[in-house]
């Protein structure tokens, strides 16, 4: 046997020695491989799950846990934690008609219709009510379901409301009462305590009759209700700018695409009115929500109060962000609306030239023979004479 015959026969003894213990010596499920081929894939960890981002919610939200030592530390002079319930349901309310609607007792507290007690038939609650002319009410001791009751068996029937929502909008807190403490917003819960004194006597109304919460407290109460019933009747007019927005976000496209506003001058005319009117309603009106109500001025205890939970409720921020959503509106309708003018204009501009052209046609058919003899009609003769003559000679 040569030497390269012995190689060959000692390479394949050894790959069939190979063949035979390579399964044996294969690794469990569980082991580690002794080996990777270059086929296979490398494991990579599982890519970080990404978390979802939080919702977004105001100041008063945020800063709920505020309010734990309030909540988890009773004493005895502290009552239970009661509701606060907000209701919008119309854009504004008649004032002078609620009057002969509204319980037996209730009377005008400054820009407000209060209802010192009333008592819900179904459940046996009984608190006190808030309505203001921005189209909503505040209830204190009373939650979502009494609320809708006392706007349908009070409000409903009374005729007062003017452009009811198509949907109700709505904010709850939450209030307890303890004389031991500060009247004061902690958190998301308002504490009803001692009150400063007032800066004039005439800002309490006399001989008010009895409420279901201290009278000492009254003002602080209604301090609070404005405020909240602001921010509630501003969650009404976004709703309502957000449907109008969704009305109007194809017209840009359109516009892209088509070259064309997308939108007839009397319904674009009618768009720029509703927006008007949301601006109007935000800025403009007696109840605006911009301006601090000029009750406070004398009174910077109750300002503090409203203030407090204006900022908590984020109205300024609201406000500006509507004002600015209102702007892009105005400027894209201002836009549309330039661009009709542009097309009527241009539209007259074809229309005065063919009846240039038809007067000129007209014109041409009825005087043409007499604008050819005019024209032409001497030539014409002297030719004719300068032909006879010559026929003569």
């Amino acid at each position: 046997m040569n030497t390269l015959a012995f190689v060959h026969r000692q390479l394949r003894y050894t790959r069939c020695w190979q063949r035979q213990t390579l399964p044996a010596l294969a690794p469990s499920s569980t082991s580690r491989p002794l080996y990777r081929t270059f086929t296979q894939k490398i494991p990579q960890p599982p890519p970080d799950v990404p978390k979802p981002k939080p919702k977004a919610s105001t100041p008063l939200r945020r800063a709920a846990s505020a309010s734990l030592p309030i909540r988890s530390n009773p004493t005895p002079t502290r009552s239970e934690i009661t509701p606060i319930f907000t209701y919008a349901s119309a854009e504004r309310y008649i004032m002078p008609s609620l009057g002969a609607a509204l319980p037996a007792g209730a009377q005008l507290l400054h820009d407000a219709w209060w209802v010192p007690r009333w008592t819900d038939k179904v459940s046996g609650k009984e608190g006190e009510v808030f309505v203001f002319g921005n189209g909503s009410f505040v209830c204190w001791g009373l939650g979502e379901e009494e609320a809708e009751r006392f706007k349908r068996d009070v409000l409903s029937s009374s005729g007062a409301e003017l452009a009811p929502l198509k949907e109700a909008e709505t904010e709850d807190l939450e209030f307890v009462t303890d004389p031991e403490e500060d009247t004061r917003l902690q958190g998301d819960l308002i504490i009803l305590g001692r009150t400063p004194p007032l800066s004039s006597e005439d800002t309490m109304p006399a001989n008010l009759p009895a409420s279901t919460l201290p009278r000492e407290t009254l003002l602080a109460r209604y301090a609070f209700s404005q405020a909240l019933s602001r921010s509630t009747a501003l969650s009404g007019l976004e709703t309502s700018l957000e449907n109008y927005l969704s009305s109007v976000a194809l017209l840009p496209r359109t516009l892209q695409k088509t070259g064309k506003p997308g939108l007839g001058r009397r319904a674009l005319v009618m768009k720029l009115g509703e927006l008007l009117r949301f601006r109007q309603g935000l800025n403009l009106n007696r109840e605006n929500f911009s301006d601090t109500p000029d009750f406070y001025w004398s009174e910077p205890v109750l300002e503090g109060y409203f203030n407090s939970l204006s900022n908590a409720l984020d109205v300024r921020a609201r406000i500006r962000s509507v004002n600015d959503k209102i702007t892009y509106a105005a400027e894209m309708q201002s836009v549309l609306r330039e661009l009709l003018t542009e097309t009527s204009a241009h539209r007259m501009e074809l229309i005065i030239i063919v009846l240039i052209a038809v007067e000129v046609v007209i014109c041409l058919i009825r005087d043409g023979p007499e604008l050819w003899d005019m024209a032409f009609g001497e030539d014409e003769k002297t030719e004719a004479s300068s032909n006879s003559e010559l026929s003569a000679a």
